[in-house]
């Protein structure tokens, strides 16, 4: 076998993609979605057809597996491999045509699902299947696994949506296959003529989501057309690479309606799924009642759900008549239906946090069964958990028997890694029995390839084997998947990791790629530093990728001292956007901080992590001198060192008297509550809490603040007997030791708040909330410190709920801030603002200053891309009179710099309304 470097250098004279060897593009791509990790030789980022047939050709003669890789979100392994990964995303992406008369376009392979969808909406189109990583799977990939979804039910599988492949085989043939045997390769008709009879009495019989091996190769029965397409569909990369298809369209309806449907158990559910099918759904999806949690408060009554969508309202209100259900609701209202299928699209998440905090894994994630099986098939798999000692909340697309589920597998020690297998080769004969399919959706992989005999018997599993080879004679397309394949039970990504908690929690990643959404719509923050480069290393799964591998290292080899990890970690944002829109809950920024803790030991640090993470020191300092005004007229003529040159190198004014010397020269009077029209007497006193941006930078914001609580009837007291800081400039520059030191002081200075403390400042209000407990796990003042942090808004609605604010009347633009949305929250503040009259909604996403990233160097073209995503073309379009509300200074400081405009906390703008 060729050496890496000699098939690199050859890679590169007959390409003209990216070819990369280094460790960080092998490390991020060891792993999909699965439990499953390989290691590859390289990655390849062909820029056409003729690249990926040069690729083939070069990677055949030096004897090297190749692998098509297109979102990596397959949950079976069958997107990991130890040759070469062709990386489909990076310029194969493009919409080719549309016809929408025929109702077909033509696609490349790297092309995401919902790009294509948005294309295609227009001429209300859309591509049918539609899984819950619609945002980020390819159509190439969705070939491969042959993608299902929640619509399959009315559009049916990719295969059923294929008309046209352009297919690459390993060696660099081309082949053109669509229906009839024009294209195929030598020898593939004779193998299927030559075996007529186990094609048309072996397979098992045919049912909508019969998707594991080969499954569809009785497609190429001439009673069936020889439909050669659709057998390639569901071939997991094990024959050839697609380079472009052409699909199918279907019509979109016009005004879809969801029906709910509540159910005492699951298995009453599943019971009466399949009878819901002769009303014409679009989706039956079911869910039960551990998988939804909390948020059952906002459905019918009962212990599980079918969501069931109807084409239009009359048709939805028959089959609510007509279902045997305990109650059921019609959802009509758009935005209330995304808000629902959110909560079945995060599932595959959601689905891996079990109640205590532990971790569930994939694996069986998606066997089918025929519908009128599947509530007999759930409680016999129930009783397998419970006979094993093992957990998992199923759910998933009811309609076609299809059920999903995570499972708290052990696949770490001997023993639970025994239990895994032993129970995977237990459920497949459950499966088996019920007539069903291995592998629902997703495709088998290395998590259910080894069981494929159970399902098809000998001859089938032989006639597969001939099938590949005649694809791919040498074996070289993703070898060990679906023939002749690994055991399920080696190639474990956990073996890697050493057993330390920050090893458990970087292992929470299992793959799923919210964070590779390209869409900033809505409240969404994860992940800006992707959406606006577009690569792998910079989006959450990414960075988590890369300390996997650091934490192994195997690949990357130098521990805490990885210069692949710190570059990829460089432009993260610390925004926290992960926290709250992973679906497992991810946290970079900690995780962040925690690197440059151990990364930057014993080292001198870059000039920043001084200048910026030692902000609260430096001005209080000034502060103590007096100094504001003269270093306000240095830093106009002389740039900060370590900061940002782009930026001009300058902090914002620094504020001449800071808030609590203002505090300290008010009348005794005037810090205790009024008497106020509509509010009965104190509602209490309250801490307000003098963070280093308001103290400092913007006191203004504080002294609204107190008048806006005074007016609310609350007294107000600020601590004075010191200096008190969250500690966040030294966390998110890794500076821990000296953050805890921080915090202790904090604690001893503050000592016990009598009532909640009000935080202004949105970044510090998160960094007590969450940072601080976990920061100092021992000492008990920190969590009770945490439990009474308050925003602004919260301490108005939890505190003085009779309170009636100034009514304003005027449209409110401006940014929410991405650690309010993560840790804190808004709904207190919209309710704030609606009851304010403040009208409009402050833009998602991320302002791209975010606390001492956007004054770093190297970051400025990053941080200005962040704030075009929403928030400047929202000021733009903003009319004149309409107020701006930004809570966060970062948030603020960037609107005045990029935008031009004063923004302005929401308790400055109440102020001026009273």
């Amino acid at each position: 076998m060729t050496s890496p470097g000699e098939l690199e250098r050859t890679l590169r004279e007959n390409l003209r993609g990216e070819i990369d060897f280094g460790a960080a593009a092998r490390a991020l791509t060891t792993m999909d979605a699965s439990n499953y990790r390989r290691v590859p030789v390289g990655v390849v980022a062909p820029r056409d057809a003729d690249d990926v047939a040069a690729a083939l050709t070069v990677c055949a003669e030096a004897g090297v597996p190749v692998l098509p890789r297109g979102g990596g979100t397959s949950i079976a392994g069958q997107a990991t491999g130890v040759g070469v990964v062709l990386d489909l995303t990076r310029h194969m992406n493009t919409l080719v045509s549309v016809d929408p008369e025929a109702r077909t376009a033509v696609v490349h392979p790297g092309l995401v699902l919902d790009r294509l969808r948005d294309a295609v909406r227009p001429y209300g189109l859309t591509f049918g299947p539609d899984p819950s990583t619609h945002s980020r799977c390819t159509l190439g990939g969705m070939i491969g696994n042959n993608a299902c979804g929640a619509h399959s039910v009315a559009w049916g599988t990719t295969a059923d949506n294929v008309t046209e492949l352009a297919v690459t085989t390993y060696g660099g043939t081309s082949h053109r296959i669509g229906t009839g045997w024009a294209g195929t390769p030598d020898g593939l008709r004779e193998l299927i003529t030559g075996h007529l009879g186990p094609l048309r009495t072996g397979m098992p019989p045919g049912f909508s989501r019969r998707i594991s091996g080969y499954g569809g190769l009785d497609a190429l029965l001439p009673e069936h057309g020889v439909q050669v397409a659709r057998a390639f569909c569901g071939s997991e990369g094990t024959l050839g690479v697609v380079t472009e298809a052409v699909v199918r369209l279907v019509e979109t309806p016009r005004a879809q309606v969801l029906a709910v449907l509540g159910y005492a158990d699951e298995s009453a559910a599943a019971e009466a799924a399949a009878g819901l099918l002769p009303h014409g759904p679009l989706t039956v999806e079911g869910m039960a009642q551990d998988l939804v949690g909390d948020t059952a408060a906002r459905l019918p009554r009962g212990g599980a759900w079918l969501f069931v969508e109807m084409p239009d309202e009359g048709a939805a209100r028959a089959l609510l008549r007509a279902a045997d259900a305990v109650d059921r609701a019609l959802v009509t209202d758009p935005a209330e239906q995304r808000a629902l299928w959110r909560i079945r699209e995060d599932a595959a998440g959601t689905a891996t946090r079990m109640p205590d905090g532990g971790m569930a894994w994939p694996g069986w994630e998606d066997c089918a069964v025929p519908p009128a099986r599947l509530g007999a098939y759930l409680r016999e798999f129930r009783a397998l958990l419970a006979a094993h000692g093992l957990r998992g909340s199923p759910y998933g697309h009811f309609g076609e028997g299809c059920v999903h589920v995570r499972i708290d597998f052990d696949l770490v020690s001997a023993p639970g890694i025994a239990r895994f297998r032993t129970f995977s080769e237990e459920l497949a004969d459950l499966v088996v029995a019920h007539g069903g399919s291995l592998s629902g959706e997703h495709g088998d992989g290395q998590a259910r390839a080894e069981l494929l005999p159970k399902m098809y018997g000998p001859d089938l599993i032989r006639l597969f084997g001939a099938y590949k080879d005649v694809w791919d004679p040498a074996g070289g397309m993703n070898p060990g998947t679906l023939v002749r394949p690994a055991r399920l039970d080696e190639n474990l990504r956990f073996a890697v990791l050493p057993a330390t908690p920050f090893a458990g929690e970087i292992a929470r990643c299992v793959g799923v790629a919210k964070c590779r959404a390209t869409d900033p719509g809505g409240a969404s923050v994860m992940c800006p530093s992707y959406r606006v480069t577009g690569e792998e290393r910079h989006s959450t799964r990414g960075r988590a990728r890369l300390l996997h591998e650091m934490l192994a290292g195997e690949i990357v080899t130098d521990g805490w001292r990885s210069a692949e990890v710190a570059e990829a970690l460089d432009l993260c944002l610390a925004c926290k956007g992960c926290r709250s829109d992973c679906p497992v809950g991810v946290d970079m920024a900690t995780y962040k901080a925690e690197f440059l803790h151990h990364h930057w030991a014993g080292r001198i640090r870059p000039l920043s992590h001084y200048t910026l993470g030692g902000l609260p020191d430096w001005l209080r300092l000034i502060a103590r001198l007096r100094a504001a005004g003269a270093v306000n007229a240095l830093a106009r003529r002389v740039p900060v060192p370590g900061l940002d040159r782009e930026r001009g190198g300058r902090l914002p004014e620094l504020a001449r008297e800071p808030f609590t010397r203002w505090w300290a020269r008010q009348p005794g009077a005037a810090k205790e509550a009024k008497e106020v029209k509509g509010v009965s007497g104190s509602g209490g006193a309250v801490t307000l809490w003098p963070d280093t941006f308001t103290q400092y930078l913007n006191p203004a914001a504080g002294r609204a603040a107190t008048q806006v609580l005074h007016a609310a009837g609350l007294s107000v007291e600020v601590p004075t007997a010191g200096p008190v800081c969250c500690g966040l400039t030294y966390v998110s520059t890794g500076r821990l030791d000296r953050a805890r030191t921080v915090l202790r002081r904090t604690l001893d200075t503050l000592g016990e708040p009598a009532g909640p403390v009000v935080v202004l400042e949105p970044s510090c209000a998160a960094a007590l909330r969450a940072d601080l407990p976990a920061l100092l796990p021992d000492d008990p003042r920190a969590a009770r410190l945490a439990g009474a942090v308050r925003t602004f808004a919260e301490t108005l609605e939890e505190y003085a709920p009779a309170w009636r604010p100034p009514h304003l009347d005027r449209k409110v633009v401006g940014q929410t801030h991405c650690h309010q949305h993560a840790v804190l929250g808004d709904g207190p503040d919209r309710r704030l603002r609606e009851r304010a009259g403040l009208t409009g909604e402050l833009s998602g996403g991320c302002c791209g200053l975010a606390g001492n990233f956007g004054f770093e160097p190297g970051h400025h073209e990053v941080s200005v891309a962040c704030a075009e995503e929403q928030l400047l073309p929202a000021l733009r379009a903003a009319p004149p009179d309409a107020l701006i509300q930004a809570d966060g200074f970062s948030c603020r400081t960037q609107i005045a710099q990029l935008g031009g405009a004063r923004a302005r906390h929401l308790a400055e703008l109440l102020a001026e309304g009273l």
